[in-house]
């Protein structure tokens, strides 16, 4: 027995020692550049590993380290884009219990890590994007340009136009500027259902906007992300983005 145990603290530092791989290959599995260039990017300090700049030619890394080139995190996954059309009842977290949660929906998508961009209330509906590539998760939390969401929005009753006008125009709630892209009425609709275009990714601004104007929303449904829409997507479904559409987000 006492041999036994002396060998399993090998066992386990040889198990890891195998996971480990070459900080140039490690940027190179990321899709940024070539291991040549990466060890290039390496020797003039452009890379971190756990807060640390790394210059050191064969250092190797654990897959959960953090590694970072100019300062964003890389990962050496296969890049992952999936769109999910979320229905009632799911949370946009990872915190909640099993079956509650939007990561539950798109379980079985990839085995990538991915993560949802943005966040959608509970009893919110519509689109969420997935994906384990930072440098689209930037594009969406970029306070100049960012990338649109448009949203229908159903009020508990008919959106008066001059105050339709002042979220058109923007307006100040608690001293701060609020504006939008676009809002408009939805054609062929009711006054109370409305089309309004954000940047932001989350839908707790939606309601501040309304609330400023004392409506409720009784339903809210996002309904395109920048050039993606719901079409041939049924509620509760995912899919892989097309090349299309993965060029498309690429140049917003």
């Amino acid at each position: 027995m006492k041999n036994r145990d002396k060998i399993k603290p090998s066992v386990s530092k040889d198990k890891e020692n195998s996971q480990r791989i070459r900080l140039n290959k490690f940027i190179s599995n990321s899709g940024i550049c070539s291991r040549r260039e990466a060890d290039m990017f390496i020797s003039i300090g452009n890379v971190t590993v756990n807060g640390k700049v790394v210059t050191e030619m064969g250092y190797k890394v654990k897959p959960d380290d953090d590694v970072r080139f100019d300062g964003a995190r890389i990962n050496p996954e296969q890049k992952a884009y999936v769109l999910l059309n979320k229905p009632k009842g799911f949370a946009t977290t990872t915190s909640e219990g099993k079956g509650r949660t939007v990561m539950d929906l798109v379980a079985k998508a990839t085995s990538s890590k991915i993560r949802p961009i943005g966040r959608l209330g509970r009893n919110s509906l519509g689109l969420i994007l997935f994906t384990n590539d930072e440098k689209l998760h930037a594009k969406f939390t970029n306070s100049k340009h960012g990338v649109a969401r448009l949203f229908q929005v159903t009020l508990d009753s008919p959106l008066q136009f001059e105050h339709l006008k002042q979220i058109q125009e923007g307006f100040k709630h608690k001293g701060k500027l609020i504006r939008v892209e676009a809002i408009s009425y939805v054609e062929g609709a009711k006054k109370n259902e409305i089309g309004i275009k954000i940047k932001n990714t989350g839908n707790t601004l939606l309601r501040t906007i309304f609330t400023h104007f004392n409506y409720e929303i009784e339903k809210i449904d996002c309904v395109s992300i920048g050039p993606l829409t719901k079409k041939d997507l049924p509620r509760g479904h995912w899919k892989h983005l097309s090349a299309q559409e993965l060029s498309l987000m690429m140049m917003l």
